[in-house]
């Protein structure tokens, strides 16, 4: 099987079978494209069913003596093995190259957060006078009432809102679907936009029923967002660097700290493993050491 092939095959097997989004399968595309012009100018050059392990090693380590970074190399070293993990399952090679190949260390850095009193100075710094204020201020509440990726934001439907519930239906990675509670605030900053803005504008085709249009009707794209939420830091005077992925790490912090369980907090950010929820732990001390002392045998007073 030549390159072409095992790629286009790969492509069908991660949409289709793995149902992963097309930004993710087409990073994975583009991770192996390395790959390929890396076997394909040996010589003699070699095809997929061609690559064993110490060729799989010699190219990390030319993608590493090239400056790549530990989590460049690591995300690339995922490409690689579902690549082979797809040909060693429909029998095109007998054997994974990639059983053995090591993946470079990568340290855990703790994620940006937010205090409740930035967040709030976020919000007053809207300006209500502006068109599409109700928008904006929605938009902040659902991300930090939700904890959604900007991606789920901006797919977020109008027939996937439950209010009277309290719940709110959101699409993930993966097309995994979740049910997520959303607060009272959100809820009514949704409703003013819904009624004042939204039913105002000229819906585009495809947009009838997003929740949240731009001024032309369209859906919002992801920039747009990040966008507005580096213009609220700035005029709320937040001096951290900050996307809308830090109102999501505030979301789950801010759980966490106030005790919530760890797999109810999961659920709700639709992590796939609880290791990557756990990481939330480590921003509050003061919130292991008590359950420590809750906990432990040799923690309680006799």
């Amino acid at each position: 099987m030549d390159w072409g092939s095992a790629l286009a095959d790969l492509r069908i097997h991660l949409k289709v079978e793995r149902s992963l989004s097309t930004r993710t399968v087409e990073s994975y595309l583009s991770d192996l494209a390395k790959l390929r012009r890396y076997a394909e100018e040996l010589a003699p050059p070699l095809r997929p069913t061609d690559m064993r392990l110490k060729d799989l090693q010699a190219f990390i380590t030319t993608v590493a003596k090239q400056g790549a970074a530990a989590s460049s190399q690591a995300r690339l070293l995922s490409a690689v093995r579902a690549l082979y993990r797809h040909l060693q399952r429909e029998k095109v090679v007998h054997e994974d190259p990639t059983e053995l190949l090591e993946s470079p260390r990568i340290g855990r850095k703790l994620p940006v957060f937010l205090t409740v009193q930035e967040i709030d100075a976020m919000a007053k710094a809207i300006d209500r006078s502006r068109p599409m204020a109700h928008r904006d201020a929605a938009i902040l509440e659902v991300l930090y009432s939700c904890g959604l990726r900007v991606s789920e934001l901006c797919g977020l439907q109008r027939s996937r809102l439950h209010f009277s519930e309290g719940f709110i239906r959101v699409v993930g990675k993966g097309d995994k679907e979740r049910l997520v509670p959303i607060g009272p605030e959100a809820m009514k900053q949704v409703e003013l936009y819904l009624e004042h803005e939204r039913s105002h504008l000229p819906v585009q085709k495809k947009a009838e029923d997003l929740v949240f249009l731009n001024m032309r009707g369209g859906g919002l794209s992801r920039m747009t967002v990040y966008n507005l939420v580096k213009s609220w830091a700035v005029k709320a005077g937040v001096r951290k660097p900050i996307s809308p992925h830090t109102l999501r790490h505030s979301f789950a912090t801010h759980l966490v700290e106030g005790g919530a369980d760890l797999r109810a907090v999961q659920e709700m950010l639709g992590h796939a493993s609880i290791t990557t929820t756990e990481i939330y732990t480590h921003l509050d001390r003061d919130y292991l050491r008590s359950n420590i002392m809750q906990f432990h045998p040799r923690s309680r007073q006799a």
